[in-house]
């Protein structure tokens, strides 16, 4: 007696995982990107936040906050611009790294400084197209951005 199997034989399974294994290989890298953008456009958002908060504190005060060399916003001038200015000062960039901070010794002008995705600094002006280069706030606009439409 012969009995009527039926199933899939190894030759569709293998068949079936290629094509995921493909689908996936397309669409990984494009989701990494995806986040890395999103994680670019928030760290923009939290320093145009923080430089809006220091542009009204210079309009108070006629200086922008002091910190003399470039640092990590908290606890720098967190404690100038807060709750007045911004209710809480966004710390942290989008990759979970301090947010740099500097001014002038007489409060002339300041500068606010993501180190972006490798925490460490490089690029200074311009547009950049790299996941890595600084994203750079300077006297109430962005000096240093990454790739794309800016509003």
């Amino acid at each position: 007696m012969r009995l009527n199997r039926s199933g899939f034989t190894l030759i569709e399974l293998l068949i079936v995982v290629a094509i995921i294994g493909i689908i996936a290989a397309i669409a990984i890298p494009n989701l990494l990107n995806a986040i890395d953008r999103g994680k670019q456009k928030r760290t923009m958002a939290d320093i145009r936040s923080v430089g809006t908060a220091v542009e009204e504190y210079a309009l108070d005060n006629n200086f922008y906050p002091i910190t003399g060399s470039q640092g990590p916003l908290n606890p720098g001038i967190n404690g100038l611009i807060e709750p007045v200015y911004i209710k809480v000062a966004p710390s942290n960039d989008g990759w979970n790294h301090p947010i740099q901070y500097g001014s002038s010794a007489t409060g002339t002008d300041y500068t606010i400084r993501s180190f972006a995705k490798d925490n460490t600094k490089n690029g200074n002006a311009g547009q950049t197209n790299n996941f890595n280069c600084d994203i750079i706030f300077q006297q109430g606009q962005f000096i240093a951005w990454p790739q794309g439409i800016q509003t």
